[in-house]
């Protein structure tokens, strides 16, 4: 199973969140400081981090920045009230897989933290777009045969759906039905021989394009 340690300064979220996870992870730790973090973290090593943002001390920045400094292989899954795009970006940037609202239902966290796990970039779908405009600007144009295969329809098709958008959004937001959502990934799936959305996900995320 999955070793999850979790972060977070208010005692009653923390508790209903260690009684849900706990289910389906095994829990490595649970802190609320983020000096006690940092140590337990080094410590026990896990394999994801549920780390709040905004905490007395630096929050989960503080935490992130010096675990990582040691520990490099450690996942972050930050999990804030806050949508704000210089937090989301602030996380990211310091070295957080993933970031999501604690408005997410309980199934969707623990299938975000699965994902960090196996090396995805998680965001709940409105806060994917913030990391896209922040870094688009610095990642570098190199050439990618398998991604020059797609049309720039079929490569708008394939961000929205690695950001994690039902198939419905992706139709609204590109003005198309449906059913043509449907036909481009399944083109991108083809042309890029990936099997289903959670590979093309990885995929995306693997090249910077999500």
């Amino acid at each position: 199973m999955i070793d999850v340690f979790l972060v977070d300064d208010h005692q009653l979220f923390l508790s209903g969140v260690k009684a849900e996870l706990s289910e389906v992870f095994t829990l490595a730790g649970v802190s609320s400081d983020v000096d006690d973090a940092v140590e337990k973290i080094r410590a026990t090593a896990p394999d994801v981090v549920l780390v709040d943002v905004h905490m007395p001390g630096g929050g989960g920045l503080a935490v992130v920045g010096a675990v990582l400094e040691t520990h490099p292989d450690t996942k972050f899954l930050a999990l804030s009230v806050s949508d704000a795009a210089e937090d989301v970006i602030a996380m990211i940037r310091a070295g957080a897989r993933g970031y999501v609202t604690k408005s997410i239902a309980p199934a969707e966290l623990a299938d975000a933290i699965r994902r960090v796990n196996d090396g995805d970039a998680v965001f709940s779908p409105r806060l994917a777009g913030f990391v896209l405009d922040a870094f688009a600007d610095t990642v570098p144009t190199v050439v990618d045969p398998e991604l020059d295969q797609l049309t720039s329809r079929e490569r708008e098709v394939l961000r929205l759906i690695a950001r994690g958008y039902a198939y419905k959004q992706v139709a609204s937001k590109l003005s198309i039905s449906v059913k043509t959502v449907e036909s481009h990934v399944s083109a991108v799936l083809r042309k890029l021989q990936l099997s289903s959305r959670y590979e093309l996900a990885r995929w995306a995320s693997d090249r910077r394009i999500v």
